[in-house]
C-alpha cells in the first residue's frame, strides 16, 4: 500500500543497496586484497633472491705500491697487505672474536679491534683481547704481468710469505 513504510532491510527504490549487499561488497574487495597480497609474495618468493658481492680474488697493484715494513689497508676488500724485508702478504682485518673491521695502529705496531679491545701483530697472532684465533692469511702470488693477485677464499698457513 501507499502509505505503508516499508519493512526494514528492504531498499526504498531500484537501485537502493541493501545491507547484506554492502557487506557482500566488502567483504569480496577484501578477499581481492588479501589475493592479490598472496599473488605478491608469491612472485617475490619465487624471483630469486641474489646477493652481490665484490669478487673474492682481486688485483692488488705492484709490489713497488707497498714500502718495506708497511702495513695498507685496503678498504674496499677489508685486508691489509704487510710488506717486511721478508716479503709480503694479505691479511684479514675482520677480527674473529665478533666480525668487528680491525685497525691498523702504527704508534703501537698492532692491529686493533676498536670496538673488545682485541689486538693482533701484523702477522695476525693474537697479542690481547677476547679473539680466540689469530687473523687469516690469504694467499697471494704475482700475476703475470706482475701484479699482486690475492685469493680472499683461499686461507694459508701465517708462514707462507710471497717473496718479491
Amino acid at each position: 500500500m501507499p502509505g505503508e513504510p516499508n519493512a526494514p532491510g528492504k531498499p526504498e527504490g531500484k537501485n537502493a543497496v541493501t545491507r547484506r549487499d554492502f557487506f557482500n561488497e566488502i567483504a569480496g574487495g577484501a578477499l581481492t586484497i588479501a589475493g592479490l597480497g598472496a599473488a605478491v609474495v608469491t612472485v617475490k618468493y619465487a624471483s630469486p633472491n641474489v646477493l652481490f658481492e665484490p669478487p673474492t680474488t682481486f688485483l692488488a697493484g705492484s709490489p713497488d705500491d707497498y714500502p718495506v715494513n708497511s702495513v695498507t689497508y685496503l678498504q674496499d676488500q677489508q685486508v691489509y697487505i704487510v710488506r717486511t724485508d721478508k716479503g709480503m702478504w694479505a691479511l684479514s682485518a675482520v677480527c674473529t672474536h665478533l666480525g668487528c673491521i680491525t685497525q691498523w695502529k702504527p704508534e703501537s705496531d698492532q692491529i686493533a679491534c676498536p670496538c673488545h679491545g682485541s689486538k693482533f701483530a701484523r702477522t695476525g697472532k693474537v697479542e690481547a683481547g677476547p679473539a680466540p684465533r689469530p687473523l687469516p692469511h690469504f694467499a697471494m702470488g704475482l700475476g703475470e704481468d706482475g701484479v699482486l693477485v690475492v685469493d680472499k677464499l683461499e686461507v694459508v698457513k701465517q708462514t707462507v710469505i710471497l717473496k718479491v
